[in-house]
């Protein structure tokens, strides 16, 4: 008979180190997300918009049509920020799964700047439309966002 101690020990080093990675990722993308709104050409636009979307309920037809005014500094926003859906020719279906923990993030700060706020769930539902996700992926959105408290 083995003992197991050693060998164990080292593979919890080795997934420590591995998720550590994962951890120094997602840390990139927290102190970068955004940025682009922060420069032209979308510093402009975010800051006439802005203020005119807290007001709107998400999802809405009066929502969406206010995103229409933001135009070439949406497109530009999507093309560069890897957590948007529209950043990729598979939509939500080409993005990774760190890609995906930050668009649960995005999701529940911007739902926190509407006056109306219904909450990262109502974001994950009027969503799955917008995007087309099946059922099973928004549960696995659902269950991420519960782990983290943020339902």
């Amino acid at each position: 008979m083995s003992d197991s101690t050693k060998s164990t020990m080292a593979h919890k080093n080795r997934v420590k180190e591995l998720m550590t990675e994962v951890i120094q990722e997602l840390d990139f993308c927290a102190t970068v997300h955004d940025n682009s709104k922060l420069q032209e050409p979308e510093k402009s636009a975010f800051d006439r918009a802005t203020p005119r979307l807290k007001h709107l309920k998400y999802g809405t037809p009066k929502y969406k049509e206010a995103l229409k005014h933001l135009g070439s500094a949406l497109d530009h926003h999507y093309k560069v920020n890897r957590h948007h859906p529209e950043h990729w020719e598979l939509g939500i279906y080409g993005m990774d799964l760190l890609d995906l923990i930050e668009l649960l993030a995005d999701w529940k700060a911007a739902g926190e700047r509407h006056e109306d706020n219904k909450g990262l769930r109502h974001s994950i539902e009027v969503n799955a439309e917008r995007y087309g996700y099946d059922e099973r992926f928004k549960e696995l959105l659902l269950r991420t966002a519960d782990r983290m408290g943020w339902l």
